[in-house]
Parts: structure tokens; C-alpha cells; sequence
């Protein structure tokens, strides 16, 4: 193509974008839009970049302005400026090191708990649920609220003094919901559960977001609950509450665990499937769950999360043994180890600024594939 030729076709389609009229560009190969996170992405959980400029369009993609705005921006929604301005985060320690932390503060920057000082209930009628973000879609690293430390900070978690990711096993990449944890909500290692037999795992509870926008890490959504699911992981009781962002633009659409094979074909099964054969990689065996592997609905799950949510009181006011758990906290009121801010921001201030980086592992390009008997 003579370069004239070339200039004249790159002006016509910027004097478009302007315009009401579509954008249509046009090859004989045809395939989709892809948003495409890089490695480096999903080593540090960082999600997409929010720029237009980020969006892989194919040669036969056709988008009107309207069209490529929305889906460019999408991580910049209406659920991230809600949340922003109440809840910050720190990111403290060398990246990729087991040194990195991910503290939080309030909307005065004093150092908080996203354990025990963010509210499990985000509205007065308390039908929508505060959900802490730990892994966002799509990325590997293992991050979780550290239990053990003062503040609770969101950590990797660590074996055989390594960095731990899950492996995508096939057809699944990373973690495929934005997956994190109810804050005040706690799993009783001493509470044996009527309806699994089995006793819980001394974790908050789990919580996986099955909404469109690909969340970053430390982001404090309001989301609803849809149902659950009760993995048995290595004899104890570890549910995952299925939700939704109320802001996700579906979201009046899925209100029970019904609604989710209606509006999400397949993501139902492909959750049970990714939990069963995810740690077979590592060389453990199968995971199981309660109910044959059936979500349970809604009322149920908001049955099981009020009543992790009462032990978490239990805990918090020191009722019963802590179990290494860190309980520290600046907003409870009446509890043992509630302390002042200057004491709380003390601990920030202390934490790691150091670490060594360790260089992404090649094994987050790897596909596993596993076949279940």
C-alpha cells in the first residue's frame, strides 16, 4: 500500500471516531475483542490497565464510539469511585517478594483492618455485603488476609519459603471470578457444621465475584449474595459464597443461584470443576464438596454468612480462643483489642519496606491438563 494511500485511510478513520457513525475495520480474518492481561499482570494481580488504548481489536471488530468508551473504561465503574474514597490501600515491601504487603486505611488514612474494622454489611437494610478483593480475575498469585499479623494485611502466601500461584489447568486461567473474603465473618475450627459434617477451616469466608469488571486487588466491592458452594478441603469446611456487584450491569437480573446458569451458562460448573482439580498440579488429590457439588441458593448462603459472622463476633470480643489470629482493631467497640489509631498507624510504620523481588515464573504461561476419573 503507497504510503499516500495508507495516510488518507488512517484520516478517514480518526475523523469517524469524532463522529456518530461506527468504526469498522475490516480483514479476512475474523475473531473478537480481546482484553488480554500481560504476565506481569497477572504475577502482581494488577489487572487490566483502564486506557482504550489497551484494547486488542481484531480486524473485523466493529464498534460504535459509545461502544469502545464503555468497554475501554469499564474498570474505572461506578462500583471503584463508591469505594475509593472510603477504603485506601498501602502497598508496602518490594513487589513479588515475600516481604509485600497490601495494608489498608480509612477515608482519614488511618491504618485499619479489612478483617475486623470494614463492616460486613454495606447498606442499613443489610442486603448488601462489603467484599474485600484478594485476587482479581484472571491472576495467579495466591494473596490472602494474613491472619496472624497486626492489621491483617493482604499477603501471598508462601510454601516451602516460595511465592505460591495456582496453576491454570485447563480450559481455566488464574483465578476466573475476582475472589476474596467477607470481612467479620470467621469459619469456627471448633464448630462442626450440620450440614457438611465437617468443622471450618479458621478463615474468613470466601467470596467469589462473578460480575464483568476485573477488580484490583484491595478494592472493597457491594456486592450481593447469590448462593454458595461447599468445598471440603482436606476435611474442613470451606464455602464460597457466589455474588455479584450491585453495580454490574446484569446485576438486577441475578438475585438466586438460578439466575446464574440463566445469565452465566456454565459458570456454575466450570467454579465446582476449577476447585476440584486446582491444587492437582501440586501433586494433592481431588478436592470434594458437601451436596455432591450443588450450589445451594440464596438463603441459604445468607444463612451460612450470618452465622460466620456471629463467630467472628465471638472472636473479635475474645468469647472464645483467637486461634492465631490477630484481632487487633480501632472501630469495634467493647472488644479486648481494640487500640487507638496512632497505635494502629504504629504498626504500618513498622511493617517491611524491604524484599527481593523474585522474577516471574515462567510455570504462569503453562497450561496443566487434567483429567478427572
Amino acid at each position: 500500500m503507497k504510503k499516500s494511500i495508507f495516510l488518507d485511510q488512517m484520516r478517514s478513520i480518526l475523523l469517524r471516531i469524532g463522529s456518530k457513525g461506527p468504526i469498522r475495520l475490516r480483514a479476512p480474518v475474523t475473531n473478537s475483542v480481546f482484553l488480554v492481561p500481560t504476565r506481569e499482570q497477572r504475577f502482581r494481580g494488577g489487572g487490566l490497565s483502564s486506557s482504550v488504548c489497551d484494547l486488542k481489536l481484531s480486524p473485523a471488530t466493529s464498534l460504535d464510539r459509545g461502544q469502545l468508551l464503555t468497554r475501554g473504561f469499564a474498570s474505572n465503574a461506578t462500583s471503584r469511585t463508591m469505594t475509593a474514597s472510603k477504603y485506601q490501600v498501602a502497598e508496602r515491601g518490594a513487589p513479588n517478594s515475600t516481604d509485600y504487603r497490601v495494608y489498608f486505611k480509612n477515608e482519614s488514612g488511618q491504618s485499619i483492618s479489612p478483617l475486623h474494622d470494614i463492616p460486613l454489611f454495606a447498606n442499613d437494610e443489610r442486603t448488601v455485603y462489603n467484599m474485600v478483593v484478594e485476587v482479581p480475575r484472571w491472576t495467579n498469585a495466591k494473596m490472602e488476609i494474613s491472619l496472624g499479623e497486626g492489621l491483617n494485611p493482604i499477603k501471598q502466601d508462601v510454601k516451602k519459603g516460595k511465592l505460591r500461584f495456582v496453576a491454570n489447568c485447563f480450559p481455566h486461567h488464574g483465578y476466573i471470578w475476582n475472589y476474596g473474603a467477607f470481612p467479620q465473618t470467621w469459619e469456627n475450627p471448633d464448630h462442626l457444621d450440620a450440614d457438611t459434617g465437617c468443622k471450618g477451616d479458621n478463615d474468613p469466608i470466601d467470596v467469589l465475584e462473578i460480575g464483568s469488571r476485573i477488580a484490583k486487588r484491595g478494592d472493597v466491592l457491594q456486592v450481593k449474595i447469590l448462593g454458595t458452594i461447599a468445598l471440603i478441603d482436606e476435611g474442613e469446611t470451606d464455602w464460597k459464597i457466589i455474588t455479584i456487584s450491585v453495580n454490574d450491569p446484569v446485576a438486577d437480573q441475578v438475585n438466586d443461584i438460578a439466575d446464574v446458569e440463566t445469565v452465566f451458562p456454565g459458570l456454575l460448573r466450570a467454579s465446582v470443576e476449577w476447585f476440584k482439580i486446582y491444587k492437582i498440579p501440586d501433586g494433592k488429590p481431588e478436592n470434594q464438596f458437601a451436596f455432591n457439588g450443588e450450589a445451594k441458593d440464596a438463603a441459604f448462603a445468607t444463612k451460612t454468612v450470618a452465622e460466620t459472622h456471629r463467630f467472628w463476633q465471638q472472636l473479635v470480643n475474645k468469647e472464645v480462643d483467637n486461634n492465631g489470629i490477630s484481632c487487633l482493631n480501632t472501630t469495634v467497640d467493647g472488644s479486648p483489642y481494640l487500640v487507638a489509631n496512632d497505635a494502629a498507624d504504629e504498626v504500618f510504620t513498622k511493617s517491611s519496606t524491604g524484599g527481593n523481588s523474585e522474577p516471574v515464573s515462567e510455570a504462569l504461561d503453562k497450561w496443566h491438563y487434567i483429567t478427572l476419573k
